[in-house]
């Protein structure tokens, strides 16, 4: 019985960030629609961003955390990756924790004042935010969303997948209260806001 209460015990215990600290990164893909999604989820008031593209270049990935930042209202402190070929290119290369990063992603991150954190390797879990996220997006908006579409004799592409994934994240995802916190993520953003550095300068 100890025992079995120990474990209930240390599966309560959840990692909790401070507002405007992280923000946990993430693609989702959907190979039959040819799309892939960006998934942006702050730490602390689980508020998340999703943009659908056609590519998972750098170039793409730099463009959408603009657009996510420019969602939240600023810039977090850090960003948090798991193996994301754009972001880290060797892990350790130069000692234990000290990444072989993507130089043109390292520069912007310079640019606009935010770390790069790595996940460690098999421990997906220490992104556990974007990744419980990722399989709300997939099951609450995008598999139906698909169904809906299919019934009035359109198809799934980037331009309707963002058109609704925007009213989507306003309307339901970032209003509803949230599982683990018990609050709107919208109502907690309010909080995260002040803590978040301001929008960078235009990043060419």
């Amino acid at each position: 019985y100890e025992l079995r209460q120990r474990a209930n015990e240390e599966k309560l215990v959840r990692f909790e960030t401070d507002p405007g600290k992280q923000m946990q990164i993430d693609w989702i893909e959907f190979p039959k629609d040819n799309l892939s999604a960006f998934v942006a989820t702050m730490g602390y008031s689980r508020v998340s961003y999703v943009q659908y593209v056609t590519d998972e270049k750098v170039e793409t990935l730099i463009g959408c955390h603009l657009n996510a930042f420019q969602y939240f209202g600023g810039v977090p402190q850090e960003g948090l990756y798991d193996n994301m070929k754009t972001v880290i290119i060797k892990r350790n290369q130069y000692g234990y924790g000290k990444h072989k990063l993507n130089s043109l992603f390292e520069d912007f991150a310079k640019h606009c004042g935010f770390k790069i954190k790595v996940c460690k390797p098999y421990r997906a879990k220490t992104k556990g935010k974007v990744e419980r996220f990722n399989h709300y997006l997939r099951y609450s908006f995008h598999n139906s969303l698909r169904v809906k579409l299919v019934m009035k004799n359109y198809k799934l592409n980037l331009e309707n997948a963002n058109a609704e994934v925007i009213k989507w994240l306003n309307n339901r995802a970032n209003k509803r209260i949230h599982q683990t916190t018990l609050q709107q993520p919208f109502k907690l953003l309010a909080h995260e806001q002040p803590h978040l550095l301001s929008m960078p300068k235009p990043y060419n």
